[in-house]
């Protein structure tokens, strides 16, 4: 099997259960789709909203803080 494969070469084999990861990855689609619809609407209408560079700063904040919490987790093991 792959576990024992990867244990006869590595000699240990981590799994790891990290919820942030699974909102980290969902936040970085979320931002990208959102960052895509601002780009298309300032490339048409050359209209850039506060409330749209204040949502992604908010969701790049969130997204720098939950990649601190798995550093600081990962460094534990």
């Amino acid at each position: 099997s792959a576990y024992i494969r990867k244990m006869a070469l590595d000699g240990y084999c981590l799994n790891l259960d990290l919820p942030q990861l699974r909102r980290m990855s969902y936040l970085l689609q979320n931002c990208s789709n959102n960052l895509n619809q601002v780009a298309k609407r300032v490339n048409e209408s050359n209209q850039l909203y506060a409330a749209d560079i204040e949502d992604l700063r908010h969701r790049l904040d969130e997204l720098i803080d939950i990649g601190r919490q798995i550093l600081s987790k990962l460094a534990e093991l």
